[in-house]
């Protein structure tokens, strides 16, 4: 499993970025995949996910109503993504995404590397 996270920068407080999970190697069917944050000298913590099938989706309260997780299945389903939209940014939101999947039951065990989000004041 391969998952290829994108699409961070530096935006000002108010503004909008959108992340992009690029997920290969298997079928996501029965995964539920995941966005997680860490910022300096914090916990790495849970801000999202999406139960792949079902396309349900879960969120942290902090970012609720402002961000927005979604994805897309190829054809052959051979190759996915998922993004993280995120609008409304506040400065406590600057740290570094992943994104992350997880096998219905278990926890999560494939990660992306991570892309860096700074909100400027």
């Amino acid at each position: 499993v391969q998952l290829q996270a994108s699409g961070g920068g530096l935006v000002q407080a108010g503004g909008s970025l959108r992340l992009s999970c690029e997920a290969s190697g298997r079928t996501f069917n029965s995964y539920t995949m995941g966005w997680f944050r860490q910022a300096p000298g914090k916990e790495r913590e849970f801000v999202g996910d999406i139960t792949w099938n079902s396309g349900s989706t879960g969120y942290r309260d902090s970012v609720k109503g402002r961000f927005t997780i979604s994805r897309v299945i190829s054809r052959d389903n051979a190759k996915s993504t998922i993004y993280l939209q995120m609008n409304s940014l506040k400065p406590e939101d600057s740290a570094v995404y992943y994104c992350a999947a997880a096998a219905r039951g278990h926890n999560y065990e494939f990660w992306g590397q991570g892309t860096q989000v700074t909100v400027s004041s």
